[in-house]
C-alpha cells in the first residue's frame, strides 16, 4: 500500500501536475466525438449502422502521421512565439473548444452530415493537439521517467473521460444536450490556460540522430544546381519525413521493426472494437442516461484510475513489457463476461462488475502502452515517431470498429464480445515474441 502511495504522491511534483492538466485537454474531446455522441444520436433516431459508422471518425487520429512532420517543423507564426510545441498545442486546443460549440448548435436529427463533419474537425484539431503534446510530454525533464509522466497523464486524461462521459450525459438528461456541448466547450479552456503557463522544453538531441540529418546537408551539395524553392521543400522533406522513418528503422533489424508496428496496431483491437457499441449496448439493457453515467462513466472511470496506478507499481517492480501482458489478458476475460452479461442480462450488479473489470485492465494497457510508445522515439524527430506509433495504435482498431454496428445486427451482442475478445489474441502473441527480444540500445544525448 505505502508503494502504491508513494506513486500517487510523485502527481503533485509541478512538472507532473502539467501532465495532469494537459491529459485533461487531450481527453476531453475523445468521447465527445465518439461514445458520447453515439448516445445522441441514439436519442436522435438515427439508425444503428450508421451510429456505428461515426467510429470512422477517429480514423483523423490514425491519419495524424501525414501532418506530424509539419508539427514537429513548422513554426506558427504569432503563436510561434510560445514555442515550436506549445504554439501547436494552443492552436489545436482552441479549435477543439470552436468545434464542440459548433456541434452544440446543431441537430443530429436534422442535420447529421454537419454534425459529422464538425466531429471530423474536432477530431483533426484533437489529434494535432496530441502531435504536439506527445512530443511535449516526452521531450520534458526528467526524461528518464516516461512511465512517470505517462501515468500522470493518464490521470487527467481519465478524469476528463469522467467529465466528457458522465458529466455530459448528467448535464444532457438533466438541460439537454447542446447544454452539455457547450458546457464542454468551456472546459476545453483548461488546456489552453496550462498551455500558456508553461514552460517549452529544450531537447538534448541523440548523436545517431544527428548523423541522420547529415542526410540534408549532403542532399543540399549535391543538389546545388537545383532552383533554391525546390532545394528547400525537398531539404525539408527529407528531414522532416525521410529522416525519421530511417532513424526507426536503423535502430533495429528490419523484422524486427515491423514487427513492432504490427504490436502496436493489434493491442488494442479489443478497445475500439467493443467501444463503438458500448453505450449502445447499454441502452439496449435499459438502463437510462443517468445510470450509465453513475456506473460507466464515473465508477467505470475510477476503476480505470485504480488500473493506472497499478500499472505505475507493475512497471516499476516487472518492467513494461510485462505490465502489458497484464493489461491484455484482464481485457480479454472481460469482453468474455460482457458476452455473458449480453446473454444473462443480469442487471446492475453485472455491470458493475463488468465495467470494473473492463476499466481496471485498459487503466493498465493503456498507461504501460504509452510509455512503450515513449521509449520508442528519438529525441530529434519526437513528434513525428510518435505521430507514426499513435496512428498505427487506432488504425486497425478504428477501421473494425465500423463495422460493430453491422456485427451486432447479424451476431447479436453475446457473439459481438466473443468477437471483440478474440480481435486482442494476435497482440497477445506479438508481445509475447517481444519479450523475448534483447532490449534496444539507449539513446546517446549529446
Amino acid at each position: 500500500m505505502q508503494g502504491w502511495l508513494d506513486n500517487l504522491k510523485q502527481f503533485t511534483r509541478p512538472g507532473l501536475r502539467s501532465m495532469l492538466y494537459l491529459g485533461f485537454s487531450a481527453g476531453l474531446p475523445f468521447l465527445l466525438v465518439f461514445s458520447t455522441l453515439t448516445a445522441w444520436l441514439t436519442q436522435a433516431g438515427v439508425k444503428r449502422a450508421t451510429i456505428g459508422s461515426f467510429a470512422w471518425v477517429g480514423l483523423t487520429y490514425t491519419l495524424k502521421i501525414v501532418w506530424a512532420p509539419v508539427v514537429d517543423r513548422v513554426h506558427l507564426p504569432l503563436l510561434g512565439q510560445l514555442g515550436r510545441r506549445r504554439s501547436w498545442m494552443m492552436l489545436g486546443q482552441c479549435g477543439i473548444a470552436l468545434g464542440l460549440t459548433q456541434i452544440a448548435l446543431r441537430d443530429p436529427a436534422t442535420e447529421l452530415a454537419t454534425v459529422a463533419l464538425l466531429a471530423v474537425f474536432v477530431a483533426f484539431c484533437s489529434a494535432t493537439q496530441d502531435i504536439a503534446l506527445d512530443a511535449f510530454r516526452i521531450e520534458t525533464p526528467p526524461l528518464d521517467h516516461q512511465d512517470a509522466k505517462a501515468a500522470a497523464y493518464q490521470f487527467g486524461y481519465r478524469v476528463a473521460l469522467i467529465v466528457a462521459g458522465a458529466g455530459a450525459l448528467v448535464l444532457a438528461s438533466t438541460y439537454g444536450w447542446r447544454a452539455a456541448y457547450l458546457c464542454m466547450a468551456a472546459l476545453g479552456l483548461v488546456g489552453p490556460i496550462t498551455t500558456w503557463l508553461i514552460s517549452e522544453p529544450a531537447v538534448a538531441i541523440d548523436r545517431r540522430t544527428l548523423a541522420q540529418e547529415q542526410r540534408v546537408i549532403d542532399f543540399l551539395e549535391r543538389t546545388a544546381h537545383w532552383p533554391e524553392s525546390a532545394r528547400s521543400v525537398a531539404g525539408w522533406f527529407i528531414g522532416a519525413v525521410v529522416c525519421p522513418f530511417v532513424d526507426f528503422f536503423n535502430r533495429y533489424p528490419v523484422r524486427h521493426a515491423l514487427l513492432i508496428l504490427l504490436f502496436i496496431g493489434f493491442y488494442r483491437l479489443t478497445d475500439y472494437t467493443m467501444g463503438a457499441m458500448a453505450n449502445n449496448f447499454y441502452l439496449s439493457l435499459g438502463f437510462g442516461l443517468t445510470q450509465i453515467a453513475g456506473v460507466s462513466k464515473v465508477y467505470g472511470v475510477i476503476m480505470t484510475m485504480v488500473g493506472i496506478a497499478a500499472a505505475g507499481a507493475l512497471m516499476a517492480r516487472h518492467g513494461i513489457l510485462r505490465t502489458l501482458l497484464v493489461g491484455a489478458l484482464v481485457i480479454f476475460f472481460a469482453n468474455l463476461f460482457y458476452a455473458w452479461m449480453a446473454w444473462a442480462q443480469p442487471g446492475m450488479s453485472g455491470l458493475v462488475a463488468a465495467i470494473s473489470l473492463d476499466n481496471f485492465g485498459i487503466g493498465i494497457a493503456g498507461t504501460a502502452f504509452v510509455a512503450y510508445l515513449s521509449g520508442l522515439t528519438s529525441a530529434a524527430y519526437t513528434a513525428t515517431q510518435y505521430a507514426l506509433f499513435g496512428s498505427l495504435w487506432p488504425l486497425p482498431g478504428k477501421f473494425i470498429a465500423g463495422f460493430s454496428g453491422n456485427v451486432v445486427d447479424a451476431i447479436g451482442y453475446p457473439g459481438f464480445f466473443v468477437y471483440s475478445a478474440v480481435l486482442g489474441i494476435p497482440g497477445v502473441a506479438l508481445l509475447f515474441w517481444l519479450m523475448r527480444q534483447p532490449p534496444a540500445p539507449a539513446p546517446i544525448r549529446t
